[in-house]
């Protein structure tokens, strides 16, 4: 009898290691497959099937994981595109900045004027950007002495004689493209704040 009870627990483990076995195509049973799983949100697509993908859905909505049609818009759009051949402006008016990582785009940058006047709210709001974004490699005040330059050597100097020279649009160019061992922080940092942060620069370089 106990050797009986003991095949069957064995089988009974059998089978459940058998379910845990994962590979390929097949991860074997999950708990929550959704939360392994997760179906990235496509606002420019419209799935109006609300039963689209009902058997992936681990939730008890009645509702298939990929219906994403917003109820509450005009025909149930979820973002709706631009009209054709025109250009997003900020909530300023400005056009994006579309130069490009050359050394032609670099010079054209000179003739930039920054469209923030020297003001304590800019230069304060720059010092917050800069200590955010800078401030690791450049150091607090600009000095290329930052906690990354000890293990990175070569971090610019802002106060170097070099850069003291240089424009404030030269500075918002490097910003959004990089430039030596300092990479792009044009998807980081908005344009507005990377201005004020040129800004804050052109301060620090004045003690």
């Amino acid at each position: 009898m106990r050797f009986i009870q003991l095949g069957l627990v064995s089988v009974a483990a059998a089978v459940l290691l058998a379910g845990c076995k994962a590979g390929g195509d097949n991860q074997g049973l999950e708990y929550a497959p959704n939360m392994y799983h997760s179906v990235a949100y496509e606002p420019l697509t419209q799935i109006t099937e609300k039963d689209y993908g009902v058997w992936v859905n681990s939730l008890d909505n009645g509702r298939g994981e990929y219906y994403n049609s917003n109820e509450y818009n005009p025909f149930r759009m979820n973002l709706r595109l631009p009209p054709a051949n025109t250009v997003r402006r900020n909530k300023y008016g400005w056009l994006p900045y579309r130069a490009t990582n050359d050394t032609t785009s670099l010079r054209l940058a000179n003739k930039l004027m920054n469209p923030y006047e020297a003001t304590p709210a800019i230069l304060e709001q720059g010092k917050a950007m800069y200590e955010i974004n800078c401030k690791h490699c450049h150091g607090a005040k600009g000095e290329g002495d930052g906690k990354v330059a000890d293990k990175y050597p070569g971090v610019a100097n802002l106060k170097s004689d070099a850069i003291k020279g240089v424009t404030e649009g030269h500075i918002f160019h490097v910003i959004t493209f990089g430039k030596g061992l300092m990479g792009s922080h044009g998807s980081q940092v908005s344009e507005e704040d990377r201005w004020k942060i040129t800004k804050y620069v052109k301060e620090l370089q004045k003690n």
